[in-house]
């Protein structure tokens, strides 16, 4: 089976084409952006406490270990925002500043809200906001206090709103992911439906041509067998039977598998309703009475409905040729009626009365699934002293 095509893939080649070369190295190397996001935070925390506050050197540690949680914000974004907000805590305490660490919690606040449902990013950001800021105003010499809150207020928010806005759209692209798969994998399924039905097709016409044509051309050459000493002309007249039967067989053949060509060769006509004469004297040479009734108008013109007439007609008469008795003719008569048409073929039973059974293969299969195709149905099996098959084939000429 063809491999259905990775829609996730095509969506991220449309995303990729819209980035500058920047993004779309950042977007590729995911590690990558998450040490340069962690040393943004990290480099101007832990310069400005060497250059500026040298006497909190103890802060350092804390900057370090923050750096290191904010390199696991992808995996565990929760545990990284309530590590960061602890340590900006102990960086308070420590130095009375948080001194970048509200970057700190920016950051794990956008991993929570990119990652996880909108209600557990407002508690997380509200949570370590209000902690944060408490730590603030109650830290001992208040120093730039509204500056340090309106920092750690505006880019809580930006982060909050900027990753809500990103797990959004890969909401958006998983839909539209899910909805191309599904496509592909309608189209798929189309696709085998298409060619399943097209095998079924070609496996009724081969059954139908081989089992008709073998039929014959056994019966034929079991006749020239037992004629030939007695009557060497009527031997040889069915041997030339065979051949004919034989030489329409690869006709049909020909025609059939023309369907696995690449279409340019010509090939005759399918067999229809107009060819019933010859088919029904084709089962008479074999040896197998048959009488033909053909009543009412003339069949539709449509080339299907009339194939499909032909190949009940010639399957219910093969199926006569290898079980009938032969102790009398086998009938068939095929009426045009008002809205469709009707096909019924009788033969007499090898035990009659019997109820036996004939082999219910391909043939009949093939029978109701050529039926189906018209909405029509077929019926076979014995009927007093006859195997009978009744096909009623659908067909409105207004709706043509």
């Amino acid at each position: 089976m063809p491999q259905l095509p990775d829609a996730r893939a095509s969506f991220s080649e449309q995303d990729a084409r819209r980035l500058g070369p920047l993004r779309l190295w950042l977007w590729q190397h995911p590690v990558a952006m998450d040490w340069i996001i962690a040393l943004l935070f990290a480099l101007p925390a832990l310069v400005g406490t060497v250059i500026s506050r040298p006497q909190h050197l103890q802060f350092i540690p804390v900057v370090v270990a923050a750096t290191a949680a904010l390199l696991a914000r992808r995996r565990a974004p929760l545990i990284v925002l309530a590590s960061v907000t602890g340590l900006a805590l102990v960086a308070v305490a420590l130095a009375e500043t948080g001194n970048g660490f509200d970057l700190a919690i920016a950051c794990a606040v956008y991993a929570v809200s990119a990652n996880r449902p909108a209600r557990a990013a407002w508690t997380g950001a509200l949570v370590a906001t209000a902690v944060m800021s408490a730590a603030i105003l109650l830290r001992s010499g208040v120093v730039n206090t509204t500056e340090e809150l309106s920092s750690l207020f505006f880019l809580v928010l930006v982060a909050l709103a900027i990753g809500m806005n990103t797990r959004s759209r890969r909401a958006h692209v998983a839909q539209l992911v899910e909805r191309a798969n599904a496509l592909a994998r309608e189209t798929e399924q189309r696709a085998q439906l298409a060619t399943a039905e097209e095998r079924a097709r070609i496996a009724r016409e081969m059954h139908d041509v081989v089992a008709h044509s073998l039929s014959v051309m056994i019966a034929l050459a079991d006749g020239a067998g037992a004629a030939i000493d007695r009557s060497p002309a009527s031997a040889r007249a069915a041997v030339d039977q065979v051949a004919d039967t034989g030489r329409a067989a690869l006709a049909d053949m020909r025609r059939v598998l023309g369907v696995l060509s690449d279409g340019d060769a010509t090939f005759s006509p399918p067999p229809g309703g107009m060819d019933l004469d010859r088919l029904v004297q084709s089962y008479r040479a074999a040896g197998l009475p048959v009488t033909l009734t053909v009543s009412g108008a003339s069949l539709p013109g449509d080339v299907g409905l009339q194939l499909s007439v032909y190949r009940i007609v010639q399957e219910s008469l093969t199926n006569a040729l290898r079980h009938s008795s032969r102790s009398g003719p086998a009938t068939v008569e095929v009426a045009r009626e008002p809205g469709g048409v009707r096909i019924v073929v009788a033969s007499p039973l090898a035990v009659p009365g019997s109820r036996q059974t004939r082999p219910g293969g391909r043939g009949i299969i093939g029978m109701r699934e050529r039926a189906a195709i018209y909405g029509g149905s077929v019926d076979a099996g014995p009927s007093a002293a006859s195997w009978r098959v009744r096909a009623d084939l659908h067909w409105d000429e207004e709706n043509a």
